[in-house]
């Protein structure tokens, strides 16, 4: 008789954040086992994790919160990986981390540049030890997923585009707090999520979670244009682009992130007039 197939175990840390709760609804419908611990769980370091993904991190308070931001970064991180007890281990950082560099497109291998003296870039160099101990420590079972500017719908999404989506549902006119010139890699949740499965499924080495170009707030206003809403920007800024971020290694893996545009369209035809 043939044994039972084996069921993926799979842990969530940060599950319940914007990322990690998507991931372990998709993961559960797929099959896995999916364990969701609560914040400071003892057991996260005496159980088998199976693939843990690390989805937990701060992002808008970070400056706010320095000393949460480096144990939610890399301390625990830190202890997980020292305990050992997991097969594969996927570490959520970011694309921000080329944000020193001055260069039109990035690729994973770039050796990154900060200023330690500079009190923001606790954010940058956090992610960046959470990502050399997973990769360093892990004894070759470690991946790196760098997102870039992730977005949804959903009542509570973050970010600067999931607001305005989510303000939309409320009303067709629309003022924005940013300026029409300001550009992002933008990726939906979604597609982050299908990213984080492929990496943790055949993946080795860092991967930029992205869509690998760069899209302006005057460009997706123009989709909502078209789609009988008004858009004003309170902002005229025009800084610098950020780089833009390769995604060959993760076209690789068979994963590729939908244009912001069609992804918004198809949102807003769905919408009520």
């Amino acid at each position: 008789m043939a044994g039972a197939a084996t069921v993926a175990r799979a842990t969530v840390v940060g599950a319940a954040g914007f990322v990690g709760a998507r991931l372990t609804r998709r993961l559960r419908a797929d099959g896995w086992d999916v364990w969701a611990p609560a914040k400071g769980d003892p057991e996260l370091l005496t159980r088998d994790l199976g693939t843990v993904f690390y989805c937990a991190g701060l992002t808008a308070d970070y400056d706010r919160r320095p000393f949460d931001t480096v144990e939610a970064h890399a301390t625990l991180v830190s202890r997980l990986v020292e305990a050992g007890r997991f097969g594969k281990f996927v570490y959520c950082s970011s694309t921000r981390l080329y944000d020193g560099q001055r260069k039109d497109i990035v690729h994973e291998a770039e050796a990154l540049v900060f200023d330690p003296a500079d009190p923001r870039r606790v954010y940058d160099l956090s992610k960046a030890l959470g990502e050399n101990l997973t990769l360093a420590r892990s004894g070759g079972r470690g991946a790196v997923a760098r997102l870039s500017n992730v977005y949804d719908w959903a009542e509570g999404a973050p970010g600067f585009l999931s607001e305005w989506l989510i303000e939309a549902r409320r009303t067709r006119d629309l003022v924005l707090q940013s300026s029409p010139n300001i550009a992002r890699d933008y990726i939906h949740l979604d597609d982050t999520v299908a990213a984080l499965i492929a990496i943790a499924e055949r993946g080795q080495g860092i991967f930029n979670v992205a869509a690998g170009r760069l899209t302006t707030n005057a460009e997706i206003a123009r989709v909502f244009e078209a789609r009988g809403f008004w858009v004003k920007f309170t902002g005229d800024a025009n800084p610098p682009s950020p780089p833009n971020a390769s995604v060959e290694r993760l076209a690789a893996l068979g994963v590729t992130a939908r244009p912001v545009e069609d992804v918004v369209a198809a949102h807003l035809e769905g919408l009520p007039a």
